[in-house]
């Protein structure tokens, strides 16, 4: 039994193409930082601590670092940019209505539903996808939907680290999960959409885990 004390490994940084001397992809928000030691100490007597992460068989990050790097390059789109910025003006009143609950209750054949599949920025966002993606969506300054390749789960999401961290002007990953909205085993990756080197709103794409191989 150990007491006081219980000790986190760092493991050495992965290489390769286009990573920093401390493994970080281009894409990675802690890009150029070091690795900082990390510690979890107990006021009791405690068993060893046991951290497991799974990696799906013959997951490829540098295949996520090209895809990263192509979404980035999506949300710049000017027609992606100008949709979030006129968003950023007062809603339509049909939106503004909007809640969670109400935003649930309504068909993918809802007019406001259609309006956000239909609109040059859900166009783009379906001209770019590929086996690879399994969604993606723009939202505002305020979190709500701009536009999307299919219904999001949520009609807003601020507070959310996929929103949150790219309104910072950084990328965002996300851990591989079910989705809700597509039923898919996928991860997220979310950056933001920038006007005037500002950001103005995000993209969130979410990638299928068996297609990064």
């Amino acid at each position: 039994r150990a007491r006081q004390s219980a000790a986190v490994v760092l493991g050495r940084a992965r290489t390769g193409s286009g990573r920093d001397p401390f493994g970080h992809a281009p894409s990675c928000a802690r890009s150029g930082q070091p690795p900082q030691p990390s510690g979890i100490v107990t006021s009791i007597a405690a068993e060893v601590l046991r951290l497991v992460a799974f990696i799906p068989e013959g997951f490829d990050p540098e295949a996520l670092d090209a895809k990263v790097a192509e979404i980035v390059a999506w949300a710049a789109d000017p027609a992606i940019v100008d949709a979030v910025r006129a968003h950023n003006a007062p809603l339509p009143a049909e939106q503004a209505a909007l809640n969670q609950d109400k935003w649930r209750a309504l068909t993918v054949l809802d007019p406001i539903v259609r309006g956000f599949t239909k609109n040059a920025a859900a166009q783009i966002l379906k001209n770019k996808k590929d086996d690879l993606v399994t969604e993606a969506f723009v939202s505002d300054a305020a979190g709500f939907k701009v536009a999307f390749i299919a219904k999001t789960s949520n009609w807003n999401h601020q507070g959310k680290p996929k929103h949150d961290v790219p309104m910072s002007g950084k990328n965002w990953q996300g851990p591989v999960e079910l989705d809700e909205s597509s039923g898919q085993q996928q991860l997220q990756v979310a950056v933001p959409v920038l006007s005037g080197g500002k950001p103005i709103g995000s993209l969130v794409v979410g990638l299928s885990v068996t297609k990064l191989q």
